[in-house]
């Protein structure tokens, strides 16, 4: 995975505690709290560069019964899956005409927000679609605007050795990602799936 724009990917998992247990106790690097989000989801974060992150995402421990995860298909989920990736493009709303044009609409852009630990917000734009599938090897987009990077925070790191995907049907997935004007390596599978290989203390680690 060459494109520059990276900004995270997306690992979902169901229980959010045990997956960052689970997580740390592979790589041996242990996630910080990344802070909640609206609709009962949490993360946790590990940075893979000056503006490049892992997310960790699960149900909030904290939130109520009355406040189900929507995200990523949170509510189904039964094991850990790398389901998702973001690019931040330098102009955002440009990168979505261009993949308009070039017959791959990214979807509305809305903005979103979480809160920190510390108690502070932060606040961005990304493009949504409504999918059913579980797994997306196409991008979002995403801008954080005037906030601070995640990555930027002191984040504990991994270095990013390879990132591909795999789908059924690799050339219409090729198709969307030069929409985008993303590079990304797409090999023929049996059904989607996002690949990433990680170098750690403990060794190679690599999430699917």
């Amino acid at each position: 995975m060459s494109d520059p724009c990276l900004d995270h990917l997306v690992y979902a998992v169901p229980d959010l505690l045990a997956g960052v247990e689970d997580f740390a106790a592979r790589t041996g690097v242990t996630p910080v709290p990344g802070g909640s989000h609206p609709g009962g989801s949490a993360n946790y974060l590990v940075g893979l560069g000056a503006t490049a992150y892992l997310e960790i995402i699960g149900p909030d421990p904290a939130a109520g019964p009355g406040a189900p995860p929507r995200l990523f298909g949170l509510e189904t989920l039964t094991e850990p899956r790398l389901v998702t990736w973001a690019v931040h493009p330098e102009d955002l709303d440009g990168r979505v005409r261009q993949a308009r044009e070039h017959g791959y609409d990214p979807g509305d852009v809305r903005p979103l927000s979480r809160v920190k630990p510390d108690g502070s917000r932060l606040d961005w734009r990304l493009t949504s679609r409504e999918e059913a599938a579980a797994v997306r090897p196409v991008p979002f987009l995403i801008d954080w605007g005037r906030t601070p990077h995640p990555a930027a925070s002191g984040l504990p790191r991994l270095r990013l050795t390879s990132f591909a995907a795999s789908h059924p049907e690799p050339d219409s997935v090729r198709h969307d990602l030069a929409a985008l004007g993303v590079d990304l390596t797409v090999t023929t599978g049996p059904e989607p799936a996002l690949h990433a290989e990680f170098e750690t203390p403990r060794g190679t680690v690599t999430l699917v």
